[in-house]
């Protein structure tokens, strides 16, 4: 199994590469990728540098073109496909439909990825991508089962990625509107799901006050873990109750499931988290080469060793299989 790590910038990039990343993705530095948040990403004057590095260590790079260009922006999503192509990518990971046409017919050689945010989730929506657009793999939602998931690769012709860690998300994949009625940037068009400059903490007392542009979206004692602030994984106080509304902020770890997710046909496992830090990027993947070299040497034991480090390193209150091992429908 190909395991795909993220790679906000070019210290987390070798800290994936160094630690047994078969692959990086990455974005570059506009609205164009789902992770827009300043520090993060790369210029058409380091893309080049990173992809050198990871090709050295005969790893590949593929970069994440994956929001929806709106009308006057079009070009830019054009740009960034033909940036992608002529640096020498191994792949891009596409959404919109309009940029993949536009990138299989200007850039025929360059492999297409459909982005979990495409929110292809049936064979016959998978079917439509290879026969129009000749994607090689699709990133699959993090909304189905392993038996779904076994299902779709036994009917298609292409190389399904999947989910491995990282956060969840409420809403259905390239979906979102929470962020964009809070801030006025859609998640999907501008790239960022709650954008930095509409972020405040503030100290009250004992208190943490986490504010996305000036709303009120939680409030944590000192001994608490603080979630990233996204409107769906808010806690809020109603009728004198308070919870979390729509999400628990809780993290996706699938290592308890990783032999069946092998055995049904998943090629890749990806890690969510471009936005986190390089030794963040560096303990995980670390963690899940360990993990997959166990499962590729016949065993299904994985190391206590691989798992205690993804324990400890979880976002927010607890970790899950998601929807993997659901049992309702």
């Amino acid at each position: 199994m190909e395991l795909v790590s993220p790679a906000g910038n070019m210290p987390a990039l070798k800290a994936a590469v160094d630690n047994g990343a078969n692959s990086v993705y990455l974005g570059f530095k506009d609205e164009t990728n789902a992770r827009h948040f300043p520090g993060l990403n790369f210029s058409a004057k380091n893309i080049c540098k990173a992809i050198d590095y990871a090709h050295n260590k005969g790893a590949k790079v593929l970069v994440a073109i994956n929001t929806f260009p709106q009308p006057k922006s079009w070009q830019k999503w054009e740009e960034a496909v033909d940036l992608a192509a002529d640096s020498g990518v191994d792949a891009i990971i596409v959404a919109d439909i309009g940029v993949l046409d536009y990138a299989a017919n200007k850039h025929p050689q360059l492999a297409r990825h459909l982005s979990v945010q495409g929110s292809a989730s049936s064979i016959e929506s998978l079917g439509f991508y290879i026969d129009n657009f000749g994607i090689s793999r699709a990133v699959l939602p993090r909304v189905l089962t392993i038996e779904q998931i076994k299902e779709i690769c036994s009917n298609v012709s292409i190389d399904i990625e999947v989910f491995g860690f990282g956060s969840l998300c409420v809403m259905a994949e390239g979906r979102c509107m929470l962020s964009s009625y809070a801030t006025g940037q859609s998640p999907n068009t501008y790239g960022a799901c709650s954008p930095a400059n509409h972020v405040e903490w503030i100290e009250k007392n004992d208190t943490l006050e986490c504010r996305l542009n000036n709303i009120l979206l939680a409030s944590y004692q000192k001994n608490e873990n603080a979630a990233y602030p996204t409107p769906c994984k808010g806690r809020y106080s109603v009728n004198g109750n308070t919870s979390y509304a729509f999400e628990t902020p809780i993290s996706l770890n699938t290592i308890g499931v990783l032999d069946q997710l092998i055995a049904a046909g998943a090629k890749a496992l990806k890690i969510e988290g471009r936005q986190r830090s390089p030794a963040y990027v560096a303990k995980v993947t670390q963690a899940w080469r360990l993990a997959i070299n166990s499962i590729s040497q016949d065993s299904k034991n994985i190391p206590q060793q691989a798992i205690s480090e993804l324990n400890s390193i979880t976002e927010g209150v607890d970790a899950t299989t998601g929807p993997y091992q659901k049992e309702w429908r």
